[in-house]
């Protein structure tokens, strides 16, 4: 089995609705993306001969959902009153709505998911939240 594995970054807050604990309040994290592909196969021919896949092709699809969720507050869906989504909108905040209560574990799901469906053979992502601490969503 042949795997590639590469990571991006981006800067972010978030809270936990209904936590009882410090994460309940809104803070922020530098999130790391750690996404691992794997294959039994290398294309047999052509430019990419010897190749899961181009490196540069795997980069930027992580990069690139790395950066749809930088510098933003993510926040679940229903977590925060109208007038406080109005007053943060009208303030000019970037905001992300998910489906999901915003944790690692959510996220590592939600990014293979996300790399799956761009066509990418995902063996696992991990998303830390500092750099000791982290979680793995895999096959």
């Amino acid at each position: 089995m042949y795997y590639l594995k590469t990571s991006a970054a981006f800067d972010s807050a978030h809270f936990l609705s209904g936590y009882n604990g410090k994460c309940a309040n809104i803070h922020g994290h530098r999130w790391t993306i750690e996404v691992k592909i794997a294959s039994d196969k290398l294309t047999e021919s052509g430019e990419k001969r010897g190749m899961m896949i181009d490196f540069s092709d795997l980069k930027s699809a992580v990069k690139s959902l790395a950066d749809e969720y930088d510098h933003a507050l993510i926040y679940e869906k229903g977590s925060l009153k109208t007038a406080t989504l109005a007053a943060l909108n009208d303030e000019g905040f970037r905001l992300i709505e998910v489906p999901f209560r915003p944790t690692a574990e959510c996220f590592a799901e939600c990014f293979f998911h996300a790399l799956t469906d761009k066509g990418l053979p995902v063996f696992s992502v991990t998303v830390y939240e500092t750099p000791d601490n982290c979680a793995v969503y895999e096959v």
